[in-house]
């Protein structure tokens, strides 16, 4: 097996077996088995193995007494931290990609995107886009971060977002089209626009706390998505995988 092979191999293994983790297939400790795995995905066995070692990397596999893997299993506390550190180094970015100073066109690049998502609020009423949103808050979340042009902080941003309920769209797919959803999402829209300001103004201290504030619109989503409802992770990546 050539070298390209096995690496697109590992990727393969890595994202089917992610996409079965997350969406429910292989619920919090699950003992994972090499070779019934390698049958399952029509993938040999050291991409496999690879993979499992790369999502537990990324927190969604830990190691099984006596050996191999298992899906983890999460508590509420251990969700609700992940949301919180992702918004301190999502605000740590901010301060200094504004102490920095950023460059015009990628800011220009970020403020198109801004219009985009806006545009998801262009129906009647209380109705939104949420499939466009959440593509494009993303991209917004990762333009943004970028500025900061620091590989440490951007590594770390990466590691705590590869838990799907961590990222910066994780419960927008989740929410009920209701009132409170469309005011939460108009809110959080106003809060980019406002780190991109101050950025754009050098105010590190404001885009710093505008960031973490921005990401505890997450903790009330999560409570929205989870607590209130019983059925709300079949409609969340990720939120099988909390006890309740």
């Amino acid at each position: 097996m050539t070298e390209s092979k096995s690496v697109n191999l590992t990727k393969r293994a890595t994202y089917e077996l992610r996409q079965k983790i997350i969406h429910g297939g292989l619920p919090g400790g699950t003992r994972l088995f090499e070779v019934a795995l390698s049958e399952e995905l029509q993938i040999s066995r050291t991409p496999v193995r690879e993979a499992m070692s790369r999502l537990a990397e990324e927190g969604l596999l830990e190691r099984a007494p006596g050996g191999g893997f298992q899906v983890r299993s999460f508590t509420l506390r251990d969700v609700t931290d992940a949301i919180e550190l992702r918004g301190v180094l999502e605000g740590t970015a901010a301060r200094l990609a504004a102490e920095q100073g950023a460059d015009p066109d990628k800011i220009s690049e970020i403020n198109i995107l801004l219009d985009r998502l806006d545009r998801c609020f262009a129906g009647d009423g209380d109705q939104v886009d949420f499939d466009a949103y959440s593509e494009l808050n993303g991209q917004f979340h990762a333009r943004l971060a970028d500025l900061c042009q620091s590989p440490v902080i951007l590594r770390e941003l990466e590691r705590v977002k590869s838990l799907p309920f961590a990222s910066p769209s994780a419960f927008v797919l989740g929410q009920a089209e209701t009132a409170r959803s469309h005011r939460s999402l108009t809110q959080a829209q106003a809060q980019h626009r406002a780190m991109v300001q101050a950025v754009v103004r050098r105010e590190g201290a404001r885009a710093e706390a505008i960031a973490r504030e921005h990401a505890r619109i997450a903790r009330g989503n999560l409570e929205e998505t989870f607590v209130a409802d019983s059925q709300a992770s079949d409609g969340v990546p990720g939120l099988s995988l909390i006890v309740r």
